[in-house]
């Protein structure tokens, strides 16, 4: 059970991470997202980093 929390955590701050960067446009990669410039997906972003983060935690405890 710690392992797949422990992947889940890290696939959910890595997808946040990327939100966050294509959200801010900072990150410009894939050319034709839909997400580019678009500060909402930042929020959301922030959003699943963080539960990327509680999950990785958890899964340390």
């Amino acid at each position: 059970m710690r392992n797949l929390l422990l992947v889940l955590g890290l696939l959910a701050l890595a997808t946040g991470v990327l939100w966050i960067g294509q959200g801010t446009g900072m990150v410009a990669w894939p050319r034709t997202s839909f997400m580019i410039n678009q500060i909402e997906w930042a929020g959301y972003g922030v959003v699943l980093a963080t539960v990327g983060l509680i999950l990785i935690w958890q899964s340390k405890r």
